[in-house]
């Protein structure tokens, strides 16, 4: 049995996937997180069941990239049956898109999500009675705590074998009578050769669907004629478009819904909620919050990863020691050693002090529910760039990785759009590269610098975005955004979340690394990364970097925590800052920010925009990378002369 779970945007739908199949999804209270399907074995009171958590979409209507893969799938007949997800403090609008739901004729069961927030809104919701009314099943759940979801699973399993079918809704007599007409115009074979219920068809088509009518001209063009006629008739008669007439009808049916199955208790005074959002949402304390939200971050993350680090270094110091005293210093045995023992603890001593606060704290303020706030701030500054307002939500998923930013630019409706996104937020410090930033500049500059390395990325993204507008120029349109309620984070969530990319880096990461060292105590030991740095020398002499740095460049382009650590090797020691002066620091840094995404990104980059733009994106990047290297070495010549 294949389960469907499909909801609007952020309403827990794949908080409740989690729960199912373990931690698969990623769960934010962010809107727009999930941009592709993902899918997940479940073994249920002896039945193995197939659950697909489904990109949130307001309607089935869409010609947003993300939403289409759940329409796509849904209109395939692919599930057994759907739990559609609402969010409850938002039941009104939530059943719009179940009205739509209801129409594909499938098995249905309503998972009333999120009734903490109703009660804490003063909404009481008769379920049973809604049950009545939609003809379907429906559970209430508090998916961020786990309560109902056993139910919620029983009542889909159940409907899936009992083969329920919601009731038929009805809209008003003259779009009734409309539907009709255009019934008996359109061959009934039409909804069997689509895959689609005969009456979903043709209300999908009265809304000018494209992808409907495109189907119906491709199988009978004349077709076409009597639904242009249709559309006419029914814009002449409300003075609107179809598309706008229908939808129209959806919502005074959930609002008739909303008021016969719900109570509302008069509105009390402003909670903390709300006096928060004033102050974070406004013209100038808003961005004032924001430079403290973010000061506080860095000096978090910097101080625990400095402390962590210096700790852990000295037994690392020990260790080497140790080795030399048992081994020697000029033998295949030490080589290989100490080979695993820089990848070893590079990985626990130089990544993980860093990587391990950044995670968390990026992961409480996604939970919270005030990164969607920052979108909302730096809309204006998206358009200053001649962006769509909604591309601030690939740059803020990239500062935890680039893979997920360049998947998440299918929410942008343009191609230009998207290229452009792309192509800038690969340039953002993902937490690889927030790692280099504080284990270098800030460990050796202090944590303000590394924040002034921020800063400097952002005008470069800045301005490369603003050359884009030039080179490619399209008007962008507003930002619309579901901006979330302020949650307290679960601790459950945050370690889960923390520990889905921790996983990543030590199940994938840490082995390659270590497997790197090794490679490169071997290369010395035989006198070969010579040949390595040769290769790179016309990179690091122009940059002014010493030759043994080369290798560090090649290691990162599979994974940008390489360069850190392979730097340490390159250079045979922990403490870069007696090898390096504070300008090559600096512009090695700035280089490693800028330079080829990881193999990863690359490979993320091709499937969204093809091989040639991600080797585009990877060559500019590069080019990039030297200019700002070069700028950089000279603005280190004067300032640390």
């Amino acid at each position: 049995m294949k389960i469907a779970l499909i909801g609007q945007p952020n309403c827990g739908k794949s908080t409740i996937f989690n729960y199912f199949s373990g931690y698969k999804a990623a769960v934010s209270n962010f809107p727009g997180t999930t941009v592709k399907f993902t899918v997940s074995q479940v073994v249920f009171e002896g039945e193995e069941l197939t659950c697909v958590d489904l990109p949130g979409v307001y309607s089935l209507t869409s010609i947003d990239p993300a939403e289409l893969e759940s329409r796509n799938y849904l209109l395939a007949g692919k599930s057994d049956v759907i739990i559609n997800v609402i969010d409850a403090s938002l039941l009104s609008r939530s059943l719009e898109l179940t009205l739509e739901l209801m129409s594909l004729e499938r098995p249905l069961v309503v998972a009333l999500n999120m009734m903490d927030e109703a009660a804490r809104k003063g909404i009481t919701i008769d379920a049973a009675k809604l049950s009545e009314q939609l003809g379907v099943p429906v559970v209430t759940t508090v998916a961020a705590a786990g309560r109902g979801l056993t139910d919620l699973l029983h009542a889909a399993v159940s409907a899936g074998r009992g083969g329920v079918r919601p009731v038929q809704t009805q809209f008003s007599r003259d779009v009734e009578e409309e539907i009709d007409s255009l019934a008996d115009q359109l061959d009934f074979s039409f909804s069997r050769k689509l895959g689609l219920p005969w009456r979903f068809m043709l209300v999908k088509a009265l809304e000018d669907d494209p992808y409907v009518i495109e189907e119906i001209r491709r199988r009978d063009a004349e077709a076409v004629h009597w639904v242009r006629n249709s559309q006419k008739i029914l814009a002449q008669s409300h003075g609107r478009p179809p598309e706008t007439v229908i939808s129209s009808e959806r919502h005074a049916l959930s609002v008739n819904i909303f008021e016969q199955v719900a109570k509302v208790l008069p509105a009390t005074k402003p909670d903390w909620r709300e006096r928060l959002d004033r102050i974070a949402t406004h013209k100038f304390w808003g961005y004032a919050l924001l430079v403290a939200v973010l000061t506080g971050f860095f000096q978090v993350v910097f101080r625990f990863g400095q402390y962590t680090e210096n700790f852990l270094m000295g037994y690392l110091t020990a260790a080497q020691g140790l080795a030399k005293a048992w081994l020697g210093v000029q033998t295949l045995t030490y080589s290989v050693g100490e080979g695993l023992l820089m990848g070893i603890f590079g990985g626990v001593a130089i990544v993980l002090p860093y990587l391990l606060p950044f995670l968390v704290g990026l992961a409480l303020l996604e939970d919270s529910g005030y990164l969607p706030r920052v979108a909302f701030l730096m809309d204006n500054f998206m358009h200053f760039l001649g962006l769509h307002g909604k591309s601030i939500i690939p740059f803020i998923l990239g500062y935890g990785c680039s893979v997920p930013a360049v998947m998440s630019t299918r929410i942008l409706e343009s191609p230009r759009d998207r290229l452009v996104v792309s192509m800038l937020a690969v340039l953002v410090p993902c937490s690889a590269r927030s790692v280099i930033i504080f284990a270098l500049v800030a460990y050796a500059l202090g944590p303000y610098w590394a924040l002034g390395v921020y800063f400097f990325n952002l005008v470069v993204i800045a301005l490369l975005g603003k050359v884009s507008t030039w080179i490619l120029p399209e008007v962008s349109p507003g930002l619309l955004m579901e901006i979330p309620e302020y949650r307290f984070p679960t601790l459950k969530n945050v370690a889960r979340k923390s520990w889905h990319t921790l996983k990543e880096f030590i199940v994938v990461a840490w082995p390659i690394l270590i497997v790197g060292s090794l490679i490169l105590s071997l290369l010395q030991f035989y006198h070969l990364e010579v040949y390595v740095n040769d290769i790179c020398r016309p990179f690091t002499a122009l940059l002014g970097l010493p030759a043994t740095v080369g290798t560090t460049l090649i290691f990162g382009i599979m994974r940008k925590e390489l360069s850190l650590i392979m730097l340490t090797e390159a250079l045979g020691t922990a403490q870069i800052t007696t090898a390096l002066t504070l300008t090559q620091l600096l512009t090695f840094t700035i280089f490693v920010l800028f330079y080829v995404p990881c193999a990863s990104t690359i490979a993320a980059m091709s499937r969204e925009l093809g091989w040639k733009g991600a080797a585009a994106a990877a060559g500019l990047s590069l080019i990039l990378a030297l200019i700002l290297g070069l700028l950089t070495r000279g603005f280190g010549a004067l300032v640390f002369a």
